[in-house]
């Protein structure tokens, strides 16, 4: 039976045409998901049941309309059904208008949960944008739907995995254009911001590192002047507003020397840089975790597989790390927020 004292954490299915299903009802066929959660699936139950069948693995269904009616017990998975999702059309493994839609609403019924107070946090597994774009939906990945939806400013993504935690100054630009956006003010207002995100997470007092950019941080000026024209004046600058921060460091050592302990969290400066770091450190156990919003949010770091949907060969291994993840943190963000 449920837990009273654990959180209740909402999962979407993702994109019903992806490995998104697969992972989910793998991760809750294992009992440890129930001994830190409660775990209530916003999905389509034909869905769910034509996954089931592909891939052996059969658990039962039990519909809910109110999270009050869910029991969360191993061996079943608590299903709030939008039925959004024509089965006979229905193909596993391509684009797909219907399903990018459907997994647009899943999301948003999730944000609805944490709206009511019906659920703690989303953890979700991963959808694809080009369905999205096939379908009306006007957000190109789930942390542009959740800004939208909670009216929130630039989102931060943080990595976690194992003991390594990595935020991104940059992300989704090209690295031409990403070096232009490292300026002393974006590296000021980001590494408070980490500070911030880090103590919503339980984290006291931590100790920051800021990657460099060029080659031994440009080793004085001979490699580039990034470090000295911009990075170290933005460290400076956050220092003095209270943030315990290093760097710039070195960025072909300062992951390793996070994961063994010398610092709770990175800044990286760009995507690539960061993904690097923490997919070779353990790939399947990296956690994706959105900061800024007004609740918590953990995601796999995968995508939708389409190669391989339906064929149960799918790795439900960064589900559960995320599921796990979003449990972990509720209580210590869910206090602060409060």
């Amino acid at each position: 039976m449920s837990n009273k004292n654990n959180p209740t954490i909402a999962i979407p299915i993702g994109d019903p045409a992806g490995i998104g299903p697969e992972i989910v009802i793998k991760s809750l066929a294992q009992k440890e998901i129930y001994d830190v959660c409660n775990p209530l699936v916003i999905g389509d139950k034909d869905v769910l049941e034509t996954i089931m069948e592909a891939i052996d693995t059969h658990l039962n269904i039990h519909i809910i309309k109110k999270t009050n009616e869910a029991n969360y017990e191993p061996g079943t998975i608590d299903l709030i059904d939008l039925n959004n999702v024509e089965i006979d059309s229905y193909e596993m493994g391509v684009v797909s208008g219907m399903c990018g839609q459907a997994s647009y609403e899943y999301i948003k019924k999730a944000h609805d949960l944490i709206e009511n107070e019906e659920a703690d946090a989303i953890c979700t597994p991963p959808i694809n944008k080009e369905s999205l774009q096939a379908s009306d939906v006007p957000y190109i990945d789930h942390t542009a739907m959740l800004s939208a939806f909670t009216d929130s400013h630039d989102p931060m993504t943080m990595f976690e995995v194992n003991d390594l935690r990595i935020f991104f100054l940059t992300r989704h630009v090209s690295l031409k254009d990403s070096i232009p956006m490292m300026t002393k003010e974006r590296v000021e207002d980001y590494l408070i911001r980490c500070k911030e995100a880090l103590e919503l997470l339980g984290i006291d007092e931590p100790k920051l590192a800021l990657a460099g950019l060029n080659p031994h941080s440009g080793e004085g000026g001979l490699f580039g002047r990034e470090e000295i024209d911009e990075l170290t004046p933005g460290l400076e600058a956050a220092r003095q507003r209270g943030v315990e921060v290093n760097g710039p460091v070195p960025a072909d050592s300062v992951f390793h020397q996070a994961a063994h302990g010398k610092y709770d969290a990175v800044l990286s400066l760009y995507h690539d840089q960061g993904h690097i770091a923490a997919k070779m450190y353990d790939f399947e156990r990296t956690v994706s975790v959105t900061n800024g919003l007004p609740y918590l949010r953990t995601s796999v770091d995968h995508g939708t597989a389409f190669d391989i949907a339906g064929k149960g060969i799918a790795s439900s291994v960064s589900m559960v790390e995320a599921i796990k993840a979003a449990a972990k943190y509720t209580p210590f963000f869910r206090k602060q927020i409060k």
